[in-house]
């Protein structure tokens, strides 16, 4: 089984790291590709296509610019938003990132698909952005090659198995793309009956957690996850759609 979520926005680069061997990302190339091409848009127009502050757009403009020689780190520990905080990756111990590295995997509008330990610079670059006249989103613009080095993965992990506990945006970019021999087991996650997004985003961290502490590689174990109070609702889930509530 690989656990699927989505990157943040917020970042971290000043947390000291663990010991660890990093890895490099499958789409470096395409990486400084897409950054070398931002890094010809102006602030403005990066302010419209991201949706963005202009004090945002002028710090992304700047990281595109300097793409290059930025700080690079592992993206397990770069990412730092909602997710990322139910995960904790700081807090894990040592002999769990190797499980991590091998089954857990985050999207990245930039990046296409990382490891955990994979380095990565900083950047701020949604799958939803449009992205120049012949594509509509960066989504079309992965085409299908995320969800092939996912198919990949998966093909070398063994199960089959795919628990999506990413955004609809990111999904996006695997969605409809893999190949019919794998499951997805997508993840929706309720205070009560009521759908809140900033808990809901934790709860996909907490999972994600739960499965690499426990190592956790059959997917209807992860039926026993009760992070925060969470437990599976049997009544309200389908074989490929489970609902956790609190």
């Amino acid at each position: 089984m690989i656990a699927i979520i989505s990157p943040a926005k917020t970042l971290d680069y000043e947390t000291p790291l663990p010991d660890l061997t990093p890895t490099t990302p499958r789409f470096a190339g395409e990486a400084d590709r897409l950054a070398a091409a931002a890094s010809h848009l102006t602030q403005k127009k990066l302010s419209e296509l991201m949706h963005i502050s202009p004090a945002l757009a002028k710090l992304n403009a700047d990281r595109f610019r300097d793409f290059a020689e930025a700080p690079e780190r592992p993206a397990l520990f770069a990412f730092a938003g909602d997710v990322y905080t139910g995960l904790d990756a700081g807090t894990l111990e040592p002999e769990a990132l190797p499980f991590a590295q091998d089954h857990l995997r985050m999207l990245s509008g930039l990046y296409g698909l990382l490891r955990p330990l994979d380095l990565m610079r900083p950047y701020r670059l949604e799958m939803g952005t449009r992205w120049g006249p012949r594509v509509k989103k960066l989504t079309d613009w992965w085409g299908d090659r995320i969800a092939g080095a996912l198919a990949e993965d998966v093909a070398a992990e063994g199960s089959g198995m795919v628990l999506n506990l990413a955004s609809q945006e990111y999904w996006a970019a695997v969605d409809g793309r893999l190949p019919a021999g794998v499951r997805v087991v997508a993840v929706d996650f309720r205070d009560g009956d009521r759908f809140v997004s900033f808990h809901a985003k934790k709860a996909r961290g907490l999972m994600a957690r739960w499965m690499i502490e426990h190592r956790i590689t059959d997917i209807d174990a992860m039926k026993g996850f009760d992070s925060a109070g969470y437990a599976y609702d049997a009544d309200a889930s389908t074989a490929d759609q489970w609902r956790f509530a609190r």
